[in-house]
């Protein structure tokens, strides 16, 4: 039995959606035993990463033969990853088509359902028109996942018959297991910032401008920058940090991220353009579930909403917004909640054990049980 992945982008490629992918390709082989093809809009040169075989989408909709050999299909959706407006049109009669071929169930991952912005930006007068292909893709599938209660909600409004399940985001900088000791033991004054390019800068950007308002328990005297492109703006942000040392590792592995997150306290995530959006949003932030699985605690620039899954709440959100802040006076014990609260709600073996379930392959999973 063979399974397609649908993606934006080849994975390998420092893209977030791609390595979400590969992880569901090597958890499906390894507690399924069934192999999966990766079918990628923007086709890198890479035919195969990990033996999974890499193809461009376009040679799908060209060759009739290739389209029969998949019996389930998982899509990896998201309006940006397959037209720079976020309105990819051209992308419901290729699906439409593939539907019709697939002999088995179709998946859709809604990495998001839309865009929003202001009036000035574009996602604002574009909106209506992502939601209607949002739409039209719930219709073409026969499951849903969407990385939190919220989005859960507002896709059962926008399309009161699809079935929706909710997974978080997980963790593309691995999810290793660690002791107590690990956590406990930990330097309190060691902050990270991780993400991609453009996370990255607006973190460190507010990070310096939040740092007086850092507790003396917390204050950072480390600062790690894992991820994105090599950015000449970041750099020059970080020349002049008094009193801490910083390490900019850009195109970091996830191995050796890994390595760096699992003995560091504190993460800062800008991740919010607006200061009223549900913090549960940050669940589908691949910076954020990287930081919960490590045991890492997430900072925000504002006060936020409660966090929960299934009416499990994770622990805080904490924050520093520049007049006040929210800080867990046992830094320890909130760290291995915050842990542990990854593994029970959001790690990648629950995560494949809902889409082997909703594939019809539960029954042959033996390392996901």
């Amino acid at each position: 039995m063979t399974i397609l992945q649908i993606v934006p982008k080849s994975p390998g490629s420092h893209d977030g959606i791609g390595d979400y992918a590969l992880t569901v390709a090597r958890k499906l082989l390894a507690g399924c035993g069934h192999k999966t093809v990766l079918a990628a809009h923007q086709f890198a040169s890479t035919t195969a990463v990990d033996d999974f075989e890499i193809v461009p989408l376009a040679s799908l909709v060209t060759n009739h033969s290739r389209r029969q050999e998949h019996d389930h299909v998982i899509l990896h959706f998201v309006n940006y990853g397959y037209q720079d407006r976020g309105v990819p049109f051209w992308l419901l009669p290729v699906l439409r088509d593939l539907r019709v071929q697939c002999r088995g169930t179709w998946l859709t991952i809604f990495h998001e359902l839309y865009a929003s912005g202001p009036p000035w930006k574009s996602a604002f007068w574009l909106r209506p028109l992502q939601i209607q292909i949002t739409r039209s893709i719930s219709r073409i599938s026969d499951a849903c996942i969407v990385s939190s209660e919220a989005s859960c909600a507002e896709l059962k409004r926008l399309s009161p018959g699809a079935k929706v399940s909710t997974h978080p985001v997980i963790s593309n900088f691995g999810e290793p297991t660690l002791s107590g000791e690990q956590i406990v033991h930990r330097d309190p004054h060691r902050w990270v910032i991780c993400g991609g390019t453009a996370l990255v800068e607006r973190s460190v950007r507010s990070f310096r401008k939040i740092l007086d308002q850092i507790p003396d328990l917390f204050s950072p005297r480390e600062l790690l920058v894992l991820g994105g492109s090599d950015n000449p703006v970041t750099r020059s942000l970080l020349v002049d940090l008094a009193k801490i040392r910083t390490d900019y590792r850009p195109q970091i592995s996830a191995s050796e991220a890994s390595q760096i997150l699992a003995t560091t306290s504190f993460g800062w995530i800008d991740y919010f353009h607006r200061s009223d959006v549900p913090t549960d949003v940050a669940l589908k932030s691949t910076s954020f579930a990287a930081a919960c699985a490590h045991g890492v605690i997430p900072v925000f620039p504002h006060r936020g909403s409660a966090i929960s899954l299934r009416g499990d709440r994770l622990p805080g959100p904490y924050f520093i917004d520049g007049r006040q802040s929210e800080l867990p006076q046992d830094q320890a014990a909130i760290a291995s909640e915050i842990y542990a609260w990854y593994q029970r709600c959001s790690s990648s073996e629950h995560l494949v054990r809902g889409i082997a379930s909703t594939l019809g392959l539960i029954t042959s999973v033996n390392v996901l049980q």
